[in-house]
């Protein structure tokens, strides 16, 4: 039996599990999302030991941060990629999203930009391309690369790593059921933003990574998932849920019914306005 999705000027799924009502355009409710800050190991003003690369970073937050370690213009990294002839799946087609694997690097004083992205993709290779992925992305009737994309979103939506699985299989479900992903956090990540105030007209931009406008998967990775989010690609909890909702910290509701959905919202959004300031009198 086919499944209609809910109207888009209705309700959204967004980033982390949370959802917003729409009214006219405007966001009822929506809560922001804090851009980590650089990680480096090393003490006092000497140079640093280490950079930390968190799980779920983007290609450019990396760049950026590889540029404050090495006390490089602005820029340098980036400018690298050309140079660094990093060993990318065909797919990526040089793009390394996804590739580049959240750990801690040395740094060395010859340390490089072209010698930090080379080792984050050996990593990623090391990591990704061992029997067990390569097996459950075959066993899911995907490529390696799509399991990466797929643990990209589960990485950007899952509240807990608790919670990846089953992001997962909404994923898979509503990819199995024709229906659009409508992820906030495609659209984020095509708007180069880490925020979750998306506005129904952000959900009709022309981007390849809006996954309210097309069908399946995003054509890259939308961020550099962990090994958590990449395990749960490969072996989704099994369920029959299609949407998803945060009503309150620690509290994601999974659910295939999309009346049962609608409850669900209300609630988050009726704790979203007891938790909002009164207005003093």
């Amino acid at each position: 039996m086919q499944i209609n999705t809910p109207p888009r000027s209705t309700i959204r799924l967004t980033r982390r599990g949370r959802f917003a009502l729409i009214a006219t355009g405007a966001v009822v409710a929506a809560t922001a999302v804090a851009v980590p800050l650089l990680s480096l190991e090393g003490g006092g003003d000497s140079r640093p030991t280490s950079l930390v690369i968190p799980e779920g970073w983007r290609s450019g937050q990396i760049y950026d941060a590889i540029d404050k370690a090495l006390a490089l213009p602005a820029g340098s990294t980036k400018k690298t990629l050309t140079r660094a002839a990093l060993k990318l799946p065909n797919d990526a087609e040089g793009n390394p999203e996804g590739y580049l694997f959240p750990a801690t690097y040395p740094l060395a004083e010859k340390t490089t930009p072209e010698s930090l992205l080379t080792a984050m993709v050996r990593t990623a290779d090391r990591k990704f391309n061992g029997a067990p992925i390569a097996a459950g992305a075959q066993r899911n009737a995907m490529n390696v690369y799509q399991a990466v994309t797929i643990a990209s979103i589960v990485q950007a939506e899952a509240a807990t790593a608790e919670d990846m699985g089953k992001v997962a299989r909404v994923v898979f479900n509503r990819l199995e059921r024709g229906m659009p992903l409508q992820m906030d956090s495609t659209v984020n990540y095509a708007l180069n933003r880490s925020t979750l105030k998306t506005t129904e007209s952000d959900t009709r931009i022309d981007s390849p990574y809006n996954s309210y406008q097309r069908m399946g998967l995003p054509p890259t990775p939308i961020d550099n998932p962990g090994e958590e989010a990449m395990r749960a690609a490969i072996n989704p909890t099994p369920g029959d849920w299609l949407y998803f909702v945060t009503v309150k910290p620690g509290d994601t509701r999974f659910t295939p019914s999309y009346e049962e959905h609608q409850r669900n919202v209300a609630e988050f959004n009726a704790n979203q306005k007891k938790a909002s300031p009164q207005p003093t009198k």
